[in-house]
């Protein structure tokens, strides 16, 4: 006679006498990117004040972390650094805005249209491998020394990978959503807008994510040579009048701001593309 097995319902729990986990190392768990990144930035932060405590470097020209916050404390209070922010943001922002509608749809076709791919894919390549400050004294030749400049090095540092990235995701697109939209008889549009966007989102975020980074660092390159303003110009100032901890403060800015946006992006890559990370 075979006997049923208990419902687990009902069952009774046999670690009930085990301690249970806190819940602060629960969350440590579950964040440990977190958690050890920013061990490990105070690891270095703490090092570096200790040897400037200690006089093994020297602070006027290395500064140190209490001297950079308290830079922080009187650029922000006195609203010196306002001004440069803004003008990098703004740099920053239009140039990403050029670079989102040009480069996407541009990625799109040329994925596609092999004739086109083929063409074009060399180069692509040698833009993308040529480091663009090079094109800098063209790019003044033309523009000017403006603000048209700079936003023109921003879109030319930010463009070549996102191009790349979103050509790639069409050129791996899954062979089943193109006899999907066949059999569908999904039209030109209908495919671009609902399938193969879709689809290559996750490699156009990636790119985005890239485009981000180069593109605050064409606009600091653009700042040091171009001198209207900036964090990079800011950075350049304070530097030539010996003025460290300044200058430090505005690279400490710059860092933060590039962590912040590229974890903005990397957050949307997991809200609107977690169908493709299984």
């Amino acid at each position: 006679m075979s006997i049923a097995p208990p419902d687990e319902r009902f069952s009774v729990d046999n670690t009930e006498g085990e301690p249970m986990e806190p819940a602060w190392m629960t969350w440590g768990r579950s964040h440990s990117k977190v958690v050890y990144g920013t061990f490990g930035v105070a690891v270095v932060l703490i090092a570096w004040q200790l040897t400037a405590w200690l006089g093994l470097v020297n602070v006027t020209i290395s500064s140190d972390p209490i001297r950079i916050i308290r830079a922080e404390i009187s650029l922000f209070s006195s609203g010196q650094i306002w001004g440069p922010l803004g003008a990098t943001a703004q740099e920053v922002g239009w140039g990403m805005l050029i670079t989102l509608v040009i480069s996407i749809p541009l990625g799109l076709i040329l994925g596609r249209v092999t004739a086109l791919y083929d063409m074009t894919e060399p180069i692509i390549n040698v833009l993308n491998s040529v480091p663009y400050v090079l094109f800098l004294p063209v790019i003044i030749f033309w523009f000017g020394i403006g603000e048209e400049s700079r936003i023109l090095l921003v879109i030319w540092a930010a463009t070549m990978p996102l191009i790349i990235n979103t050509t790639a995701g069409v050129r791996n697109l899954n062979p089943d959503y193109l006899r999907v939209a066949k059999m569908c008889c999904a039209g030109r549009w209908t495919f671009y807008r609902s399938v193969l966007f879709p689809a290559t989102l996750p490699y156009i975020l990636t790119g985005v994510r890239l485009s981000i980074a180069r593109a605050l660092v064409g606009a600091i390159v653009a700042e040091f040579f171009l001198s209207g303003g900036g964090l990079g110009y800011f950075v350049q100032t304070a530097t030539s009048n010996f003025d460290m901890d300044s200058a430090m403060a505005g690279i400490f800015i710059m860092a933060v701001a590039a962590v912040v946006l590229t974890r903005l992006i990397g957050r949307m890559e997991r809200n609107f593309t977690h169908w493709s990370q299984g």
